[in-house]
């Protein structure tokens, strides 16, 4: 599409959302939301008035949409009456509609299992036992690179994912075992020359697409025999820190390990050592709650040192017992 096609107003809407870091999808849900808004209306959207919004509103409903795209539609026309046309009479009627929560199919131990262990391919067997292992969205397991890995530390490095946030998961020693066996096996192909940054990489350069795990979900789940209604993140992220019983259970699950240690891991956990870095504060409050905890079954005369100790932390005057 060249300059020419584009309306100013849809080029404003283009740089309100570029000025905002909307991802190209969003931007493309947005001006598609905004096409069809303009097309049902039959003339330029910043002359609308909320009657012609509540009309569009209505004939989606009575078409059959689903919720999850009335809301997207929603949001879209928000942000455009909003922030572009600095309309808010036509933001405020534009209506959101409760989506229903549902319960997501989940799977058996045994049946994650049966699915992984019928999984022949190398690079399909080592995609779904990380996602499986680690709980990792889709999308973040497809855009993995060779450089996340981090094998002394035992971690995989997810860079900016959902949030825009970077984080880490646990890499237990199984999964790195699978990992280097697919790595091995790529070489060997001239899969993983030097330049080729991804874990699992697909055509023309790029990783393997987010479609191409789901249809691996689907047809391990098929040769596992199993009739549930499974994607990849139904298939592969609800058992992604098992407990002991499931290590005594299954010891060649792929993320099996190292769930203890993570616990105290400082990068895993960031939040929960956040008080570390004022040397021993968590020990003496640690200390201290437990022997107020123990104070408490001592009578009046505990109680007052309870108040009286709180009261030191808190900085104020304790009251004397009545």
């Amino acid at each position: 599409m060249t300059d020419k096609a584009i309306s100013p107003l849809r080029r404003r809407l283009i740089e309100d959302m570029t000025i905002r870091r909307l991802g190209p999808g969003t931007q493309h849900q947005y001006i598609r939301h905004v096409k069809s808004f303009a097309d049902f209306v039959d003339r330029s959207p910043d002359k609308a008035i909320p009657e012609d919004v509540r009309r569009y509103q209505l004939r989606l409903a009575s078409i059959g949409t689903t919720v999850p795209t009335l809301n997207a539609g929603a949001s879209a026309l928000r942000f455009f009456f909003r922030v572009t046309l600095k309309r808010r009479d036509l933001a405020e009627a534009v209506v959101s509609v409760r989506e229903p929560r549902r319960l997501p199919v989940v799977l058996s131990p045994e049946e994650v299992s049966r699915l992984l262990a019928l999984t022949t391919n190398i690079k399909h067997k080592a995609a779904l036992s990380l996602a499986y292992a680690t709980g990792l969205r889709s999308s973040e397991v497809v855009s993995l690179k060779l450089s996340d890995i981090d094998s002394d530390r035992m971690v995989i490095r997810v860079e900016q994912g959902k949030g825009k946030k970077d984080r880490y998961v646990i890499l237990s020693p199984n999964l790195l075992d699978i990992l280097r066996g697919w790595w091995r096996a790529a070489r060997k192909k001239g899969w993983m020359h030097p330049g080729q940054p991804w874990l699992f990489p697909g055509y023309r350069g790029q990783h393997m697409s987010r479609r191409q795990l789901h249809r691996l979900v689907c047809m391990a789940a098929e040769r596992a025999s199993i009739t549930k209604r499974v994607g990849c993140s139904h298939a592969t992220a609800q058992l992604c820190h098992p407990s002991s019983g499931t290590k005594n259970r299954y010891p060649h699950h792929p993320g099996a390990a190292r769930t203890q240690e993570a616990r105290h891991d400082r990068t895993l956990h960031p939040r929960r050592h956040q008080r570390a870095r004022r040397g021993d504060e968590p020990a003496r409050l640690a200390a201290e709650d437990a022997r107020l905890t123990r104070g408490r079954c001592h009578g009046q005369r505990s109680r007052w040192r309870t108040s009286s100790a709180i009261a030191g932390r808190l900085g104020v005057r304790p009251m004397p017992a009545m």
